[in-house]
């Protein structure tokens, strides 16, 4: 399924995305240096060891960006005008190397833009769970979406 315009969404509206994805300890380690996101949580093996998670914590941002990526196809690929802000991110469990991720989208609001007559705004509320269906990632997603042409 590609991306659906404003008009085709209704609140209440749930999709569990396909898409899954294993972390690798490659993942962190490109994400947390591309950052320059100096953590020792993220970088130093020992000095994760010695925390109370006993082993590398995976970057926060990057299983942010990953819940939203696996979410795109299925709810603004080829229809979004502009992401508008993320609201109540929060990370309720940690992540780590070896955990197999997936997202869920649900659709909480809908607003029709007043500066655009031909768009929309809808809210997505996207959980990113573990292979144990933990939530490691949950946050509300404003995104301007363009209304069908029909």
């Amino acid at each position: 399924m590609a991306g659906r315009f404003y008009d085709q969404w209704t609140v209440g509206d749930v999709l569990a995305h396909d898409i899954r994805r294993t972390v690798t300890e490659t993942d962190n380690l490109l994400f947390t240096v591309m950052t320059h996101n100096p953590q020792p949580l993220h970088l130093d093996a020992e000095a994760a060891k010695a925390s109370e998670f006993g082993r590398i914590l995976v970057n926060g941002t990057f299983t942010f960006a990953l819940m939203v990526g696996l979410s795109v196809g299925d709810t603004t690929l080829g229809t979004l005008v502009a992401n508008l802000g993320y609201d109540k991110v929060v990370m309720p469990n940690p992540v780590f190397i070896g955990d197999t991720l997936r997202a869920e989208t649900e659709v909480v609001a809908l607003k029709d833009s007043r500066s655009r007559p031909g768009a929309g705004i809808v809210t997505f509320r996207h959980r990113l769970l573990n292979q144990t269906d933990a939530v490691v990632c949950e946050c509300l997603r404003m995104a301007l979406l363009k209304r069908s042409a029909g």
